[in-house]
């Protein structure tokens, strides 16, 4: 599947079959009349687009129900979209796990997986894994690689528009790890890849806590937490994509690092040890003195942190996911702290997907380069240009 029109240089007639298409995916089986009125083109010319669309496996015919028939004699013809013409591929890479959504072309998920990995495990075998994850989610589904139209990818990181990881310092070899091009070598299709707070941004836009608003902050909570923006529906990565990288300003004259921030004991939590961390927090909460005094330290630096984002970015809503979204007293003193210090305080509000945010969110990325394809939709929210 390529673009719609394949050697076709009409521009008109590329015009007309991505509206006849955008038309069909947005109903359930319309006749020819319904999109003649839907779209505003000749009938001959919705009939023309829709051969074509036939032709290149994007369209097919519905079969009328049998009582449909029976009072109407021979019915009208009727159309739709085909969502399986094609699927799409979201992928995390995490510090411990991996996972892999799909989907049709209509972005709904029929199949996921994912696995463990360690924190400590190489490029190289944690590249291993994803492979081992994407290939038991399409054998699970019965999918063809081939069928695959995008694959997106969420990462932690500073990630160039190419897929190279410019700065990783959460995974073993992940800073220069050229991610893109490692993995476009197990696809015909384009891999799309995004930071991974950036995904869950684009996620909680899609399906969570941030749908009803297009300027929403998703922050990546953890000792050194990342953000993701969109601003007026479009995602903000900045000039070199580092926008949202929070969890840097502890550089800023501050000498305290993250890790020993939360630490109860006199030795430094390592940044990857989620379970550690969940102990401090229980501590805090059966009232151990030490234990409270590193979450209160960790709870204000988390909202300098957020605070200096939402100062910047004014926001509609703040979304809190990742580790930290789980454990008990981040919301409320994030909300208390941020109406001190900011001019309007933004919703604060728990992410909703959860652990399958930044699955999903590389999921819409693939979603949003096919529909670009098409539909000639400009500037989707993720489109890199």
């Amino acid at each position: 599947m390529g673009r719609l029109t394949g050697g076709d240089p009409s521009l008109l007639r590329r015009i007309n079959s991505a509206v006849v298409l955008h038309a069909l995916r947005g109903a359930g089986s319309p006749t020819l009349t319904d999109l003649t009125r839907v779209t505003g083109l000749s009938r001959p010319t919705v009939e023309g687009v829709i051969e074509g669309l036939i032709e290149a496996g994007l369209v097919a015919e519905s079969v009328p129900e049998e009582g449909e028939a029976r009072r109407q004699g021979r019915p009208a013809r009727r159309f739709r979209f085909r969502v399986e013409a094609g699927h799409l591929l979201g992928v995390e890479i995490g510090p411990h796990r991996i996972a892999a959504l799909v989907s049709g072309l209509d972005g709904r998920i029929i199949g996921a997986g994912s696995r463990e990995v360690s924190e400590t495990a190489s490029a190289d075998d944690r590249l291993e894994r994803v492979r081992l994850v994407i290939a038991d989610v399409l054998r699970r589904t019965g999918i063809a690689r081939t069928s695959l139209r995008a694959v997106g990818v969420g990462s932690p990181g500073i990630v160039e528009a190419d897929g190279t990881v410019r700065l990783g310092t959460a995974l073993p070899g992940w800073t220069g790890l050229a991610l893109g091009q490692r993995l476009q070598r197990s696809f015909r299709c384009p891999v799309l890849v995004e930071n991974d707070a950036n995904a869950a941004a684009v996620a909680e836009h899609w399906k969570g806590s941030g749908k009803d608003s297009d300027d929403i902050v998703f922050v990546l909570a953890g000792l050194s937490p990342g953000a993701g923006s969109l601003i007026g529906g479009r995602l903000h990565r900045g000039f070199g994509g580092a926008a949202g990288e929070i969890g840097a300003l502890h550089l800023l004259g501050r000498e305290v690092s993250p890790e020993t921030l939360l630490s109860h004991t006199d030795e430094p939590l390592h940044p990857l040890d989620e379970q550690a961390v969940a102990n401090v927090f229980a501590l805090a909460r059966h009232g151990d003195p030490r234990a409270k005094a590193a979450v209160e330290r960790f709870l204000q630096r988390l909202v300098h942190d957020v605070a200096a984002l939402v100062l910047a970015l004014d926001p509609e809503v703040v979304v809190i996911g990742g580790w930290a979204a789980g454990l008990d007293g981040v919301l409320d003193p994030l909300r208390d702290e941020l109406a001190r210090y900011c001019l309007r305080p933004p919703r604060v509000t728990l992410s909703l997907l959860g652990e399958a945010a930044v699955a999903t969110g590389a999921l819409r990325l693939a979603l949003d380069h096919v529909e670009e394809e098409l539909f000639a939709v400009e500037g989707t929210v993720t489109a890199r240009h």
